[in-house]
C-alpha cells in the first residue's frame, strides 16, 4: 500500500496567495509598467502633479507653489495631492537623500495613487464574486486587464481618476447592500473631486429608492451629512492652500454647467461616447456587455443607472473618454456574465465555436491595446526633449543654464517633476513672440517652432501624428512627426562644446 505525501505548507500557502491576490498581481503590474513606461503626464493633470511636487519640495511654503503663477482654468482640489503626496513622502525623502533624479518622485505618487485606486477596484472585483462567482470574478479581471484606457488612467493624477477610486468604492457597497455608504461615496466624490459625477449619484439614487433599498427621508439625511462634512474639509484645505475662500468644485460646476464654458475646448456629437469612446476603452467587452443584461437579469439593475449616466453626459458638448471611465467597471461585470457563461458551456457543440471567437476576441483586444500603448509612449514628446537635452548637456560648470519651455511643450509632458537642480533653471513665460526671444538671455529653447531668430536648432523630437492601415503584420503603422525643438543660443558659445543631432 502506497500513500501519498500531503502537499507542504509552503505550497499550499502560495496557492492560497495566488486565489487571494493573483489577479491583483495581474492588474496591479500591467498599471505598474504603464507608470514605468510612461511616467510623464499631459496638461490634464498638470494642476495635481505640480501641487504634489509642491507638497513635496515646497511644503509650508505656499507662496512658492505653481498654482499661484499658473492657476488654469478653473481651480482645483487640493486634496487628492495631499494625501497622496503624504502617502508617498517616506519614500521621497529616501530618493532625495541618496540623490536621485526628480522623476524618481513623479513615479513614487502616480504608483501611490495606483495603489490606491486599484485598490478600490479590488474591493469591486471581491464583491463581484460574491454575487456572481468565481467564473465572473476571473473573466472581470482578465477583461480590465486586456484593456489599456482604464489601467493607463489609473495612475494618472486626474480628479476623474480621483473620483474613480470612490465611484469603485460605491460599487462595491451597492453590491454588497449597503446603500447608504454607497450615497456617501458618491456624495463624497461630486463634492470633493467632480461635481459631474452627480450625473451617476442620480441614477444609482434613483434605483436605490425604486427598489426600496433607502427611504428618501434617511437618504437625504446620509447625503446632507455626508456633503456638510466635505464641503468643511475641502473648502478649509483649499481656502488655505488658494489662499482666498473656495470651494473648487463649486466653481467648476458654475464653469462647465451654468456658463457652459468646457465647449470652447471642443465639441463631439451626442452619439460619441457609444460609438467611439466605449468602443475604444472596452473593446471586446462592449458587445459582451450587451449580451450580458439578456442572460443574467440580475445585472440589469446595476447597468441601467451607470447606462443613464452615460446618456446623461451625452447631453454636454464637450466630451473625453475620462469623463465616463467610471462606468466601464461595470460594463466589463456585463460583459464578464457573458464571458463566464461562454467558458461553462463551452463543451457543448453550440457554445464552443462562440467560445473559440471568444478566445480570439481576447487576442485582439490585447493586439489593440499594445498599439495603444505605443501611440501613447510617444505622445509625450515634450518630456522627452527636456531629457534628452539635460543628457546632452553633460558640462559641470556652474554658469546658469536658462531653459525657456513654451505652453505646447509644457502641454506634452513636463512637469516640474523633470527639471534638475542648479545650474539649471526654467521658465514657462507665456506670450512671448517669436521676434522677441532673440532679445532674451535663455540658454536653450524647447519650443514648437522650428526656425527662431538668433537661435540654432539643436535637435527635435517626435510626437505621435496619427495611425494608417496597411496590408501585412501589424494591420496599423503608427506615424511620427517633429513635435518639440530644442534651440540653443547662438550667443553662447558652450552650446559649440556638444554634439548635436540637428533638426531635419
Amino acid at each position: 500500500m502506497t500513500t501519498t505525501a500531503p502537499p507542504s505548507s509552503s505550497s499550499s500557502g502560495f496557492s492560497k496567495y495566488l486565489r487571494d491576490f493573483g489577479w491583483d498581481l495581474l492588474i496591479g503590474s500591467i498599471a505598474a509598467f504603464y507608470v514605468i513606461m510612461v511616467p510623464y503626464t499631459k496638461v490634464e493633470e498638470s494642476f495635481n502633479v505640480q501641487a504634489m511636487h509642491d507638497i513635496l519640495y515646497h511644503r509650508h511654503h505656499i507662496d512658492k507653489y505653481d498654482h499661484l503663477d499658473f492657476p488654469g482654468v478653473v481651480p482645483r482640489t487640493f486634496m487628492g495631492a495631499l494625501i497622496f503626496s503624504v502617502l508617498a513622502s517616506p519614500l521621497v525623502l529616501l530618493m532625495h537623500a541618496i540623490h536621485l533624479p526628480k522623476i524618481y518622485s513623479l513615479l513614487a505618487v502616480r504608483m501611490m495613487e495606483g495603489c490606491i485606486v486599484l485598490l478600490a477596484l479590488r474591493f469591486f472585483r471581491i464583491q463581484v464574486r460574491r454575487k456572481f462567482g468565481y467564473h465572473v470574478e476571473a473573466f472581470f479581471a482578465i477583461l480590465t486587464a486586456v484593456q489599456f484606457h482604464l489601467l493607463f488612467y489609473s495612475t494618472r493624477p486626474l480628479p476623474n481618476i480621483l473620483a474613480f477610486g470612490l465611484v469603485n468604492l460605491a460599487y462595491s457597497f451597492w453590491f454588497k447592500g449597503n446603500p447608504y455608504a454607497t450615497l456617501r461615496c458618491l456624495t463624497c466624490a461630486s463634492i470633493v473631486f467632480r461635481c459631474d459625477t452627480v450625473l451617476l449619484f442620480g441614477p444609482i439614487g434613483i434605483e436605490l429608492l425604486l427598489s426600496k433599498s433607502i427611504s428618501i427621508s434617511e437618504a437625504i439625511k446620509c447625503c446632507i451629512s455626508s456633503a456638510f462634512l466635505c464641503i468643511v474639509f475641502t473648502v478649509l484645505l483649499d481656502t488655505v492652500m488658494w489662499q482666498r475662500i473656495l470651494w473648487p468644485e463649486l466653481e467648476v460646476f458654475w464653469f462647465n454647467s451654468v456658463l457652459n464654458r468646457s465647449s470652447e475646448w471642443g465639441t463631439q456629437s451626442f452619439h460619441w461616447y457609444f460609438t467611439s469612446a466605449l468602443p475604444r476603452s472596452l473593446l471586446v467587452a462592449y458587445p459582451l456587455c450587451l449580451a450580458g443584461v439578456l442572460l443574467d437579469r440580475r445585472v440589469m439593475q446595476y447597468i441601467v443607472p451607470v447606462f443613464c449616466f452615460v446618456l446623461l453626459y451625452s447631453k454636454l458638448p464637450h466630451k473625453e473618454l475620462r469623463f465616463i471611465i467610471g462606468s466601464i467597471p461595470m460594463f466589463n461585470v456585463s460583459a464578464a456574465i457573458t464571458a463566464s457563461r461562454l467558458y461553462i458551456n463551452k463543451k457543448k457543440d453550440g457554445w464552443r465555436w462562440l467560445y473559440i471567437m471568444l478566445l480570439g476576441s481576447f487576442l485582439v483586444s490585447l493586439g489593440c491595446s499594445v498599439m495603444t500603448f505605443i501611440a501613447s509612449y510617444y505622445n509625450y514628446p515634450g518630456a522627452y526633449a527636456l531629457k534628452a537635452l539635460h543628457q546632452a548637456d553633460t558640462s559641470n560648470t556652474t554658469k546658469e543654464k536658462f531653459v525657456h519651455i513654451d505652453a505646447f511643450t509644457a502641454m506634452n509632458g513636463v512637469s516640474r517633476f523633470c527639471e534638475n537642480e542648479y545650474p539649471w533653471r526654467y521658465s514657462k513665460e507665456e506670450g512671448i513672440a517669436l521676434d522677441e526671444y532673440h532679445d532674451r538671455n535663455f540658454t536653450y529653447l524647447l519650443n514648437e517652432h522650428f526656425h527662431i531668430d538668433g537661435y540654432k536648432c539643436l535637435f527635435a523630437v517626435n510626437g505621435f501624428s496619427g495611425a494608417r492601415l496597411q496590408v501585412g503584420f501589424p494591420p496599423f503603422l503608427l506615424l511620427k512627426e517633429p513635435k518639440v525643438f530644442v534651440h540653443g543660443n547662438m550667443r553662447d558659445g558652450d552650446i559649440d562644446h556638444f554634439s548635436w543631432p540637428g533638426c531635419p
